[in-house]
């Protein structure tokens, strides 16, 4: 199953979940057809095994990003080090990610898996700022955490497309626009 689930992700990265068929997945896995209709009936059921194992996956990213941190004590620069740096790692890994769950017409079981995990990293943001910004009103922290994820995801696209030193350098614009938006707002 994981070797059908790595060749669905490299499909969907490839060509796009629209594209893609499940022809192309047991070519990309190397068995045939009916081999993959043993464990999958059909191309959603694919994507929705795929998307569990990516939503496991960034839950993880956001855990190493976000957990036993005293966001007070560290300065911005480090904050978005921190953050930055997992949920980056997280999205070269897995290129096939941003083909299922970045469409606007995303089918409901995928959108359904991806909903908590998008619900946690907001929820994680606004505790970030509001422990660097502890007076800020919730309505501005989470109008401050939903711009931030915003901003990474627009971004994000261009560092997971670079290769080398200028993935190093697209990362590092990144974390300008974030520190640009958020410097005023968390200091």
């Amino acid at each position: 199953m994981a070797q059908i689930l790595d060749a669905s992700a490299a499909v969907f990265a490839r060509v796009g979940y629209e594209k893609a068929t499940t022809i192309a997945i047991a070519a990309e896995a190397g068995i045939s057809p009916g081999s993959l209709y043993q464990f999958f009936p059909n191309k959603h059921a694919v994507a929705q095994a795929l998307a569990d194992r990516f939503v496991a996956q960034m839950g993880d990213a956001h855990r190493e990003a976000f957990d036993a941190i005293d966001f007070a004590a560290l300065t911005l620069d480090d904050v978005l080090d921190r953050i930055v740096g997992p949920i980056v790692g997280f999205n070269i890994a897995n290129p096939g990610f941003k083909a299922l769950f970045a469409r606007p017409d995303m089918p409901d079981g995928l959108s359904d898996a991806a909903r908590p995990i998008q619900e946690a990293l907001l929820g994680r943001i606004e505790t970030m700022i509001g422990a660097r910004a502890p007076g800020l009103p919730e309505g501005e922290r989470q109008r401050a955490a939903r711009v931030s994820v915003q901003i990474f995801q627009a971004m994000v696209v261009l560092v997971v497309a670079a290769e080398g030193d200028e993935r190093q350098a697209m990362t590092g614009e990144l974390k300008k626009a974030l520190r640009g938006y958020l410097a005023p707002v968390i200091g």
